[in-house]
């Protein structure tokens, strides 16, 4: 079978194992199967039909991925957007009052810019002129923001008026979180391969005993998806072409290009795929794979497309090549008839995945040059910007104009790229919009 593999696509490592790339990318699915409800959910929000929103959002989802696999070789997992399909519904829908086929409009142009940026090679000039520490930091916050994510949707961690955060109450779903951080962390330390997806079984049947897995009387494994043409290229372009318009595609591609490249250089660090001049393998083709499924997400009625950070859960249970995300894009596929089964597993038993993600990338912190303290301070803005904003491009906007001030203000203006420059500029415009 590997070596069928091997000869039908091309790119499998010789020292690839089957059995570990097929669990890999389980434990993938299984940490990002809470798109198919949560994107749905909030797109909903704009006023479009639920039931086509969750068909595009699965193959969205699984075209984007297969890109991935076959364009860029990479175990990494693309979907739409937690962030951009926020922004979406709430902000440019809601707030703005642009109706949904406008949105979409806008949507469209910004991923055609973003395509032409990854043809032209600029998201590859930009990721050269980042300096090794705020690379390295980048990794470190991906991780501790993955961390969050998983104490959050466990309710381990909750809102918390007077100090923001705080923990929470031992409730049953953060038992179930518990459970899976537990199973995780005692199978990691024993080094069983498949540890990230044994924890999340566990955690969902434990989940049936305490109510947190929900199983329906009546529950059919089965269903036929419902039609996406009330959603299929539905662009209204009339709204395009003014001033609000224009600002608000500039934002869109700010957060759209350093939430990708922030997290496909975190993900890379953690396959230890990164060679000693800090150049990253095949990243120009994983640039273009986000930029198609960005495109043909939107055509197909779907908020923006980015690389999930939860593609480190399957690289952390030894995902090392386009096999792995091959297996995601066919499991989400399969999620179009099988849905009710896939939903069965509770968010807060992907817990322990994501908490464990976090603890690996954290050993990446050591490679952080610690004796400037520009550097230092640049690197520390990036990782607590990512987790305190709850956004990865944020994190890399905040740590990179960090890195300029300091260097500028202490006469150091010649280790600042041009290109660092350029950027910085670009910030501050986008964090005064």
């Amino acid at each position: 079978m590997k070596k069928f593999i091997q000869q039908a696509l091309g790119f499998v490592p010789e020292t690839m194992s089957l059995r570990t790339e097929i669990v890999a990318g389980v434990t993938i699915f299984l940490t990002m199967i809470y798109v198919l409800a949560v994107n749905p959910s909030v797109l909903a929000n704009a006023g479009m039909p639920h039931g086509a929103l969750f068909t595009t959002t699965v193959l969205t989802t699984v075209v984007a991925t297969f890109f991935m696999a076959v364009i860029a070789r990479q175990p990494i997992a693309q979907a739409p957007s937690m962030c951009l399909n926020a922004f979406f519904a709430f902000t440019l829908c809601m707030m703005m009052g642009y109706t949904w086929p406008q949105a979409l409009a806008i949507l469209l142009v910004e991923s055609l810019i973003f395509l032409a940026i990854s043809l032209g090679n600029i998201r590859q000039l930009i990721i050269a002129s980042i300096p090794k520490n705020l690379r390295v930091a980048i990794a470190v916050g991906i991780g501790m923001f993955i961390a969050f994510i998983g104490l959050k949707n466990a309710g381990i961690i909750v809102a918390n008026p007077a100090t923001l955060v705080s923990l929470g109450d031992f409730t049953p779903p953060a038992l179930v979180g518990l459970v899976s951080i537990l199973v995780s962390a005692v199978l990691m330390a024993l080094g069983v391969k498949a540890a990230l997806f044994i924890a999340i079984i566990v955690a969902t049947l434990v989940g049936i005993a305490l109510g947190v897995t929900t199983v329906p009387d009546a529950w059919v494994p089965v269903s036929m998806p419902e039609s996406i043409a009330p959603i299929f290229c539905r662009f209204d372009f009339s709204q395009l072409l003014t001033l609000k318009s224009v600002v608000i595609i500039f934002a869109l591609l700010v957060v759209h290009i350093f939430d990708t490249i922030g997290t496909l250089v975190g993900l890379a660090y953690t396959a230890g795929i990164v060679k000693q001049d800090g150049t990253i393998p095949r990243i120009h083709q994983a640039m273009l794979a986000d930029a198609l499924g960005t495109t043909v997400g939107v055509f197909l009625g779907c908020s923006s497309v980015s690389a999930y950070a939860e593609s480190a859960s399957g690289i952390s249970a030894g995902g090392r090549s386009g096999v792995t995300s091959l297996v995601v894009a066919l499991l989400f596929l399969s999620a179009l008839f099988f849905s009710p089964l896939f939903l069965l597993v509770p968010i807060a038993a992907t817990s322990g995945a994501l908490v464990m993600v976090g603890v690996l990338m954290m050993r990446e912190v050591n490679a952080i040059d610690f004796s400037d303290f520009g550097e230092a301070f640049a690197a520390f803005v990036t990782i607590l910007g990512m987790v305190l904003c709850y956004s990865i491009a944020d994190g890399v906007c905040l740590g990179m104009l960090a890195y300029t001030i300091v260097k500028v203000c202490t006469g150091k203006l010649r280790q600042v790229s041009w290109m660092m420059m350029v950027l910085s500029v670009l910030f501050l415009a986008y964090f005064c919009i």
